[in-house]
């Protein structure tokens, strides 16, 4: 169902794909909006097992665009360093294709703890336990990942070896 990386030695393990996803703090979900117009939106994640969470306003266009077509991809850029004299840049990055959906209950409230210790680890327990438990007026929305793969230019592949 899903192609295979047309130049596979750039392919990343799934070890460093997992990396990726977990040292970026924000990507692109991109999906199908209004009138059948590609929808791409930037927005904070988590990485999560194994899944893909963020959390959303209850009305709005990802919202109605999830509702409508759950199939997604959601791409992070890791690395990407420009290089004038070889017109390029060296560059990391991963895409994930997979369902959307709003978690609810118990996944919920540990994805939003993931979120919320990713971006405000260093704050007090007590205060993020009160943002976790009194946000009410959001959305968390899972990707369940279906595909996934990391890809980065030769000149990285080449240095490790």
């Amino acid at each position: 169902m899903f192609r295979d990386m047309r130049r596979s030695k750039q392919l990343l393990s799934m070890e460093d794909t997992i990396a990726v996803m977990n040292r970026c703090t924000n990507g692109v979900l991109a999906c199908l909006g209004d009138d059948d117009y590609p929808y791409a939106v930037p927005l904070s994640y988590v990485y999560f097992n194994g899944k893909i969470y963020f959390h959303s306003a209850m009305a709005g266009h990802k919202i109605d665009a999830l509702a409508k077509h759950v199939k997604v991809s959601f791409s992070v850029i890791d690395e990407d360093t420009i290089v004038s004299q070889e017109y390029t840049s060296y560059f990391r990055s991963v895409i994930a294709f997979g369902l959307g959906r709003i978690v609810e209950g118990a996944e919920r409230l540990e994805a939003f703890a993931a979120l919320v210790e990713k971006y405000s680890g260093d704050q007090p327990e007590a205060s993020k336990l009160k943002a976790i438990t009194e946000c009410i007026k959001s959305y968390m929305i899972a990707i369940d990942i279906q595909h996934i793969t990391g890809k980065e230019a030769l000149e990285y592949v080449n240095s490790n070896m």
